[in-house]
């Protein structure tokens, strides 16, 4: 749910002290690596980084008033966490995300389906992030999108 309440700033600026450094780094890194079309926006209490109903209309499927999501960044109790959709069933980008991060981080990856958790803030792979940020355009994001919809 997109939350007008709350800004992007507003996040930045009241991420706690030993965080707002690496996230703040984060979110930039995200927002230069981004393909044009993506916008950041609030949901679900989240800096999101989302497809814009002008660019495709029907929204999310499961609540197609709200735009359709592609990452997003939160500060969790424990880590900063990166929530990435496009490794969520994406065998080869999944595989290519295991097979490089321990380049680029001396943190044991700790991640679910399409969430990564990074818990030491002083070895946040950020050129990594950046390079998966800029793996998927907004038309590739649609169409893996649909094809992947159970209809």
């Amino acid at each position: 749910m997109i939350t007008s309440k709350i800004t992007v700033t507003d996040i930045l600026n009241n991420i706690s002290s030993d965080r707002k450094i690496p996230f703040n780094t984060l979110h930039n890194i995200i927002v230069e690596h981004l393909p044009n079309g993506f916008e950041t926006a609030i949901c679900y209490g989240m800096i999101s980084y989302i497809v814009p109903h002008s660019l495709y209309p029907a929204g999310y499927h499961c609540k197609p008033q709200e735009p359709l999501q592609f990452a997003a960044i939160a500060s969790q109790k424990n880590a900063i966490t990166l929530y990435h959709l496009g490794l969520y069933g994406n065998t080869e980008l999944m595989d290519w995300w295991r097979r490089e991060y321990p380049k680029y981080s001396k943190q044991k990856l700790d991640m679910g389906k399409g969430c990564v958790r990074f818990k030491n803030f002083d070895d946040l792979p950020f050129q990594l992030v950046g390079e998966l940020m800029s793996k998927i355009t907004v038309p590739q994001w649609i169409a893996y999108y649909e094809a992947n919809l159970k209809k």
